[in-house]
């Protein structure tokens, strides 16, 4: 029996380490981050994970036997690394991908090192978290006694605080019974701008997305707050229940901010729970341009924050703040007799776990790639490079605007839309040049870009949120666009 409960010598190896085989592990791991985070300028911005490899990776059997890890990383740096997203590439400018700063890239390591639950409990990494939270708020100015959570992203974040905000519209007792008839319709107001992360939170909270009233937009593509007015006042005569309204601080399609101050009044007024999604554009606060449209961060009810966006920390590291720290507790509190609070031998109450505000119960150590993120660079050293990425963009727009084949569509904070106008191309098929065009930018490899719809036309859409990207990265960014242009409108005659 006592051999059955020994590894044999070549088993062991693989889950005993010495400290000299993590050392010689770490040297090469290091090697390879290195290389990568130094020289991915000098790489393609994007290329395409081969078919071959891809068949390859799907079809491959989990192996029987343990494999060397030399030949496990061996594998990595050929079948993995030569092909990520490319968000750490300075002329990469897609969807709002930021790259890792490197201090966050180790602490990822020692997170996972340490390999903490971050339910609760009286241990480093809930304090950790605790002071990220701290210095979020701080960062735009929440309320000090406001309570949040870091979260996988701004789908959770918003999921969580529309959660709150439909227990407070029924008094909480949606928590045993359900959304019932006697609470009225409950209605979730975003702009036609808004995320789609609204929606899909709608619909998980069983509120049906025809519950999500669609507001127009003014010619800025912020929210109209008339037609929000109207529109609740309408709802409120027809018996309905608004829940809440969900502004962006930062629309992921243009970057634009809504009309925070004027859509707090009418919340307030109304009695209705105010979202703001910052998972973009929060950080925008630091560039003096911005901060009195954001300073009305501050007096929301719930707002998501991505770091992993204009904070460039890895993913994932999202977060929700709530102002009533007692609602979201009750909104969420549910606490079985394994996790009753406890006191250490000193006497020192623990504090309250995470686990009771939100919807994980299991929580990976998001915090410690953030805290040490938020050190290394400092209000100062955020605030310094979200401007510059602000200042890019209106430099890229303002190449735009001089070049008689482009045509500047919207550029707010750091996102620029375009789209190709070459002369010969007839209106009705604009759409399908751009789209064409925008598949030889990404396939070219010497930048990359996305793609979005505003009022029907398909346009380019660059979101330039990167502390390596330079003049000269965005100035080539702009070439390519004109040089792939051309080559499709002559390929076309």
């Amino acid at each position: 029996m006592s051999d059955e409960l020994e590894f044999a010598p070549g088993d062991a190896a693989r889950w005993t380490w010495s400290a000299a085989d993590v050392r010689q592990l770490g040297h090469v791991v290091v090697d390879l981050i290195a290389e990568h985070l130094t020289h991915i300028a000098d790489q393609p911005v994007f290329r395409p994970f081969p078919n071959d490899r891809a068949q390859a990776m799907l079809t491959e059997v989990l192996p029987e036997q343990g494999r060397d890890v030399e030949a496990i990383i061996q594998r990595f740096a050929e079948d993995v690394m030569p092909y990520p997203l490319g968000n750490g590439h300075p002329r990469f400018a897609g969807w709002v991908n930021g790259p890792p700063v490197v201090v966050s890239v180790f602490a990822e390591a020692l997170a996972a090192a340490m390999n903490p639950s971050v339910a609760g409990g009286n241990h480093a990494a809930t304090y950790v978290e605790r002071q990220v939270l701290e210095w979020l708020k701080q960062l735009i100015g929440f309320p000090a006694d406001g309570m949040g959570l870091l979260v996988s992203g701004g789908s959770a974040a918003t999921q969580i605080a529309l959660a709150c905000a439909r227990h407070r519209a029924t008094g909480g007792s949606v928590r045993a019974n359900g959304v019932q008839p006697e609470h009225g319709r409950l209605l979730v107001y975003t702009s036609q701008e808004g995320h789609s992360a609204i929606l899909k939170a709608v619909e998980l909270l069983g509120l049906g997305r025809s519950a999500l009233r669609s507001v127009p937009c003014d010619a800025a593509y912020r929210i109209n707050v008339e037609a929000l007015a109207s529109m609740l006042a309408a709802d409120l005569a027809a018996g309905q229940r608004p829940m809440a309204v969900a502004v962006s601080a930062g629309t992921v399609n243009t970057g634009a901010i809504d009309p925070l101050r004027d859509v707090r009044a009418l919340c307030d007024h109304h009695q209705i729970w105010m979202h703001v999604d910052g998972a973009y554009g929060a950080p925008a606060i630091l560039d003096p341009r911005y901060t009195d449209e954001l300073v009305p961060l501050a007096s929301a009810d719930s707002v998501a924050i991505d770091a992993h966006k204009w904070l460039y920390v890895p993913y994932d590291a999202g977060a929700v703040l709530v102002r009533d720290t007692e609602l979201m507790r009750d909104t969420f509190t549910l606490v079985p007799p394994y996790l009753k609070e406890d006191s250490d031998p000193d006497g020192v109450t623990w504090l309250r776990w995470f686990s009771e505000y939100g919807l994980e119960q299991t929580r990976p150590f998001r915090a410690l790639k953030i805290w040490m993120a938020l050190q290394h660079h400092g209000r100062a050293g955020y605030a310094q490079s979200v401007a510059r990425d602000n200042r890019l963009a209106d430099h890229l727009a303002a190449l735009i605007d001089q070049q008689p084949e482009l045509e500047l569509v919207a550029h707010n904070l750091s996102i620029v839309c375009l789209r190709a106008v070459p002369a010969g191309v007839p209106a009705a098929e604009l759409n399908e040049f751009n789209r064409r065009l925008l598949r030889d930018i990404q396939l070219g490899g010497r930048a990359f870009l996305s793609g979005t719809e505003l009022e029907g036309r398909f346009v380019l859409r660059a979101c330039l949120i990167n502390p390596r990207t330079t003049v000269a990265d965005v100035e080539q960014i702009l070439s390519t666009i004109n040089s792939e242009s051309r080559r499709q409108r002559d390929a076309a005659r």
